[in-house]
C-alpha cells in the first residue's frame, strides 16, 4: 500500500447525461445543483478525482429516502466496492429517477470511503415539481 496520502476531490456535482455503466466513459456534466427534480430518467450524482490511491479499494454507498421495493419493504442503501485503476482516476457515483417518480422524493446521500474514512459526501434533495 502506498505511503502517499490519497487526494480526493469532487470535481462535478449535480445533474448528468444518462450514464451507461457498461462503458468506460463517464456521463456528461449538465448542471451544478443539489436540488434534483423527480423526473423519470434524471441522472444525478458526482464525479471525483482521486490521486495517489492506485490499487486501493473504494467503497461507495447511496442512501435512498425510504423507497419501497416491489413487496413494500424499504430498499437498503445501494453499496459496493471498486478497485482504483490509476494514480489519477475519475469515478462517477450517481443514480437516476425511475418510475414511479413520486416515491423518490427526499434526501439521497452519496458517500465514498477509502481506508475506513469518508472522503466524499454529498446529499441531493429530490423534489416534486409543481405543475
Amino acid at each position: 500500500m502506498s505511503k502517499l496520502k490519497a487526494d480526493v476531490s469532487i470535481i462535478y456535482s449535480g445533474i448528468f447525461s444518462q450514464w451507461d455503466n457498461q462503458s468506460d466513459d463517464l456521463p456528461r456534466f449538465l448542471e451544478a445543483t443539489v436540488h434534483v427534480p423527480a423526473i423519470i430518467d434524471t441522472e444525478f450524482g458526482f464525479i471525483v478525482r482521486i490521486k495517489k490511491a492506485k490499487n486501493q479499494v473504494l467503497t461507495y454507498c447511496i442512501y435512498h429516502p425510504d423507497i419501497p421495493d416491489d413487496n413494500g419493504n424499504v430498499r437498503p442503501p445501494f453499496d459496493g466496492t471498486v478497485f482504483i485503476k490509476e494514480n489519477d482516476w475519475r469515478f462517477y457515483l450517481g443514480d437516476c429517477i425511475w418510475a414511479p417518480a413520486d416515491n423518490k422524493v427526499g434526501n439521497w446521500r452519496m458517500t465514498l470511503e477509502l481506508n475506513g474514512k469518508i472522503v466524499a459526501d454529498k446529499t441531493f434533495k429530490v423534489y416534486t415539481q409543481s405543475t
